[in-house]
């Protein structure tokens, strides 16, 4: 089986071939060739057993879509986005990347005869916009409060639409705030999310730029690597037309985190979280979604942890071998 990652130099896409080197199957099916892109040349996936190739490419470009969907991939993985800090920041940037990108994907793949993936979209829960119902329901209409939720809105769209029309087989992952991600901070408004967890547990400083009283959604990289691998064997008839799904996660507040930290690492690692507020992260925060019910997805197989506890050992094992 063949599969198209976009992305796939992000540290989502990264777990993600991480994953299927350990275990190159999907659905019961060998994947065998991989077709990894994105701005800059993916790496890391030598230890694949089967046929990859790994291209920096534009897919904002005339062309380079309809290039890499006539070689006609059994599932796409559309992981590829400006994240929401930069999106906000540069308007341009965010809908090219964000929004034009993902429509020359899709039509690309309506363009081909015969031919119907597997289309697996990387959504976000900042579809959903204030005010909200506590807590929120796939069925909630779409308000986003941002450019970046806003493309993601209109991809979701999109995607119904293009599975409607049966020219391939969407479905769409409104994914939480990934936490903890590994690495360096990121330009999404909710980097602080991972960092006042991943730089104290690395001895470092991290700033907290809202009160402790934010409340929000979160699941690991590792619960969102299977979400991926479960939606590629999902029974898309049990889903049914509204092919976006709101995925599970943890509902916590900032302190709740912290206190995990507590129990986890100890006082000394709380310590090394320093506030120093941002109106400007405040603004964007205070506009998302905190609390959802997942139970759509739940009933449909999907998993993710249930307590912070779980998402910082899910860290620390992963990411520091402990």
């Amino acid at each position: 089986m063949h599969l198209l990652i976009t992305g796939a130099a992000g540290m989502l896409g990264r777990k993600f071939v991480e994953r299927l080197i350990k275990e190159p199957e999907l659905g019961g099916r060998e994947v065998t060739r991989l077709t990894l892109v994105d701005l800059g040349t993916p790496e890391g996936f030598e230890a694949f057993s089967g046929t990859c190739e790994a291209q920096g490419v534009d897919l904002g470009e005339p062309g380079v879509a309809d290039q890499l969907v006539a070689q006609r991939p059994d599932m796409i993985f559309h992981l590829a986005a400006v994240v929401s800090g930069e999106a906000e920041a540069d308007f341009e940037k965010g809908y090219r990347v964000n929004l034009d990108s993902t429509r020359m994907l899709l039509e690309a793949v309506r363009a081909q005869d015969n031919y119907k993936p597997r289309f697996v979209f990387a959504s976000s829960i900042a579809v959903y916009g204030a005010p909200f119902p506590d807590p929120i329901h796939d069925t909630h209409h779409l308000t986003p409060l941002t450019s970046y939720g806003t493309q993601k809105a209109i991809g979701e769209l999109l995607l119904a639409d293009y599975s409607r029309r049966g020219f391939l087989e969407g479905i769409g992952l409104r994914l939480p705030t990934l936490c903890i991600r590994p690495g360096k901070p990121n330009k999404a408004a909710s980097s602080f999310f991972s960092g006042i967890l991943r730089e104290p547990l690395n001895g470092k400083e991290a700033l907290l730029p809202v009160s402790e009283d934010v409340r929000h959604w979160h699941a690991s990289p590792r619960a969102a690597v299977g979400f991926l691998v479960h939606a590629a064997s999902l029974d898309l008839g049990r889903v049914g037309t509204a092919c976006n799904l709101s995925m599970p996660g943890l509902c916590a507040t900032v302190r709740e985190q912290i206190e995990a930290l507590d129990r986890v690492a100890g006082p000394e690692a709380v310590k090394l979280i320093r506030r120093e507020p941002d109106p400007v992260v405040q603004k964007i925060v205070a506009g998302w979604p905190q609390c959802l019910d997942p139970q759509r997805a739940l009933s449909l197989g999907f998993q993710a942890e249930t307590t912070f506890d779980e998402i910082i050992r899910v860290y620390l094992e992963e990411e520091k071998g402990e």
